[in-house]
C-alpha cells in the first residue's frame, strides 16, 4: 500500500482516538487542500498491510482506524483489507473521500463496494475552499457529509451520522 503518513493518536479524524493512515495519490486536487503532498500517486511510501495493522494494534487506547488521504477508494483494496483487519481489533473505520456515497456505492467497482462495506462512517464530498469552516467536527468544508454507511447501506439511501452522547452510559437512572 502507498502511503503518505500515519498517526497514532489523531482526536480530528473521526470520533474518539484513531490510527489514521493518509494514502497516497488523488485524482480530486480540490483547491485549498490540507494534504497536497499526497496527491501524486508515485509520492509517498510503500509499506504493508501487516505492518500498518502491527503498528495500529500497539496502541490499547484506539478507538478506531481513519483512512484518509489522498483518496483512500484509489487503493480500495488495500484499504478494505486494513479496515476488515481494524474490524477484527474491535475498531470502527472512519473512510474520508473526495468522491459522494452515491457515486462510491452505485459505480459498481468491487473493490470500492468491499472498502464501503468495511466502513462504519464515510465522509464523503470534496473539499470547497468556499464551504471551509474551522466550526465543524470531522470535515473541512460545510457541503462534506458524515455517513453512517452501514445503515445508508441497509436501507438503501443516504443516512448521516450522529454522534452518540458520549456520558449517556454514565448517566444515573432515576429511581
Amino acid at each position: 500500500m502507498r502511503i503518505a503518513n500515519t498517526v497514532n493518536d489523531s482526536i480530528v479524524d473521526g470520533f474518539g482516538l484513531r490510527f489514521t493512515v493518509f494514502t497516497q495519490g488523488c485524482p480530486h486536487h480540490c483547491p485549498g487542500c490540507h494534504n497536497p503532498d499526497t496527491h501524486d500517486p508515485a509520492g509517498g511510501r510503500e509499506v504493508s498491510l501487516e505492518e500498518l495493522a502491527e503498528q495500529m494494534g500497539k496502541n490499547p487506547l484506539l478507538n478506531g482506524l481513519t483512512l484518509s488521504g489522498g483518496e483512500p477508494f484509489a487503493q480500495a483494496a488495500d484499504c478494505a483489507a486494513l479496515a476488515r483487519r481494524a474490524h477484527a481489533m474491535g475498531l470502527t473505520v472512519w473512510t474520508y473521500s473526495g468522491y459522494l456515497f452515491e457515486h462510491l456505492r452505485d459505480k459498481g467497482d468491487p473493490d470500492w463496494t468491499a472498502l464501503l462495506a468495511a466502513t462504519d462512517v464515510l465522509v464523503d464530498g470534496p473539499f470547497l475552499q468556499g464551504e471551509k469552516s474551522y466550526e465543524l467536527r470531522f470535515r473541512g468544508s460545510r457541503n462534506q457529509r458524515l455517513i453512517d454507511v452501514p445503515a445508508s447501506l441497509a436501507q438503501g439511501k443516504t443516512v448521516l451520522w450522529h454522534q452518540e452522547d458520549p456520558l449517556a452510559k454514565f448517566t444515573v437512572p432515576e429511581s
